[in-house]
């Protein structure tokens, strides 16, 4: 019986230990975007449900199985939960939404030669 649970305890933290570089590998990824710019997302596998942590930032349009068209609505952050027919999140992606426009550059007059 003592092997039996020695047994589950590795298989528990092997589990464990590969759920934690799951993890992290999903949350190393970033997509920005800029307001006014959509921009395409394709997936290595197919999906069957898109999770929007905050659907005021970012509109998610289906193209397909594996392709989503993300549509910047307002300035902010959110995570997209992409979910598989087994109910298994197979990607994870943080979506950061910037203001469109001109970057604020400083100007100093001149030197007073004026």
């Amino acid at each position: 019986m003592t092997a039996k649970f020695g047994a589950r305890v590795v298989a528990l933290a092997l589990v464990l230990l590969l759920a934690a570089n799951s993890a992290t590998w999903a949350a190393d990824r970033t997509i920005t975007l800029s307001l006014g710019a959509g921009s395409a997302l394709v997936l290595e596998r197919a999906f069957k449900t898109v999770l929007i942590g905050d659907p005021n930032v970012v509109n998610v349009q289906a193209r397909g199985d594996r392709s989503v068209m993300l549509e910047p609505l307002n300035p902010g952050a959110t995570d997209l939960v992409f979910i598989d027919d087994a109910n298994i999140a197979i990607a994870n992606i943080r979506i950061l939404v910037q203001s469109a426009g001109a970057i604020p550059i400083g100007y100093r007059a001149g030197s007073g030669d004026e």
